[in-house]
């Protein structure tokens, strides 16, 4: 990929990216943690603490290769967004949930994210020395996900009608982002493409239906009705693979360890049908039991 399309244009990108999605959220999403704390520590711990080890299990399993290894880690640890929100809407979720969820993933990744890059790299790279982080990239990564959010909230706060307008804008050029930024990953690497998915296609794959089963089944596990685990499903299940990409790729400098990203980008979307519609029979196989009990 063109140089200054790394250096440049995709942080500037993912800053756009990152200020659409704090266009969606209001400084009452983080109040709302009051009302049902409980909901939101538990989508916490299963997105920053069970997607993180499942995902270093994986690895370790399947024996990736380092950079895949360290991809796979990147995108764990990578926030959702909004399709998240999207696929909540579409299957009855609990979307006021996700949007909080959503909010506290996004600024808490600043930190995390980083955090497990650098882990990452030092426990899989171990010799290697060819991709790493310094301190600059640290703050970079940091100031490329919370300042935009912070600045999108703030345009949301002072001028609405500006924000509502700009969302369906941001959401369109994240898609277009996305399929650009995955098609360059996978051309670039073309020569070795077909490895790779035999190697990581069916890591991620599992990881995938693994996100969504601990999203919906552990918020189930400690009584979340069905609306707030459809919405924890969706959010742990759907990363915001831009933000990984840009990472591994405008970060890190790597388009190997962009691969996870781009191949889960793609699985995600099929996988997070497949439970919409398994949610869509369960809806409609209640309400014809409820039918049924009523008529009796």
């Amino acid at each position: 990929m063109d140089s200054a399309f790394i250096t440049i244009g995709m942080p500037i990108a993912l800053v756009i990216i990152m200020m659409g999605l704090g266009f969606e959220v209001t400084l009452n999403d983080f109040k709302r943690v009051k009302e049902n704390p409980k909901n939101v520590i538990i989508a916490l711990f299963c997105q920053l603490v069970l997607l993180i080890t499942v995902a270093f299990c994986l690895a370790k399993l399947f024996k990736l290769e380092p950079l895949l290894a360290v991809g796979l880690m990147v995108l764990a640890a990578s926030p959702g967004g909004s399709t998240a929100n999207l696929f909540s809407y579409l299957f009855k979720g609990d979307i006021a949930l996700n949007i909080t969820l959503t909010a506290f993933n996004s600024v808490i990744a600043a930190f995390t994210l980083p955090l497990v890059a650098t882990l990452s790299l030092t426990y899989f790279m171990q010799d290697n020395t060819t991709v790493g982080i310094q301190l600059d990239k640290l703050v970079q990564v940091f100031l490329l996900i919370l300042l935009p959010l912070i600045i999108g909230m703030i345009i949301r706060a002072k001028i609405p009608n500006f924000a509502k307008k700009m969302e369906g804008f941001i959401k369109y050029f994240s898609v277009i982002f996305l399929i650009v930024i995955c098609a360059g990953a996978l051309i670039k690497e073309g020569d070795r493409i077909a490895e790779y998915f035999s190697s990581v296609g069916l890591v991620c794959a599992l990881f995938c239906a693994i996100s969504l089963s601990i999203g919906y089944f552990i918020p189930k596990l400690f009584k979340m009705n069905e609306a707030e685990s459809r919405a924890c499903a969706f959010e742990i299940g759907i990363h915001n693979s831009s933000v990984a990409l840009t990472i591994a790729i405008s970060v890190l400098g790597s388009v190997t360890i962009a691969i996870p990203a781009a191949v889960y980008s793609v699985i995600m979307i099929f996988f997070a049908f497949a439970v919409g519609f398994i949610f869509k029979y369960k809806d409609k196989r209640q309400k014809t039991l409820s039918y049924a009990a009523s008529a009796e």
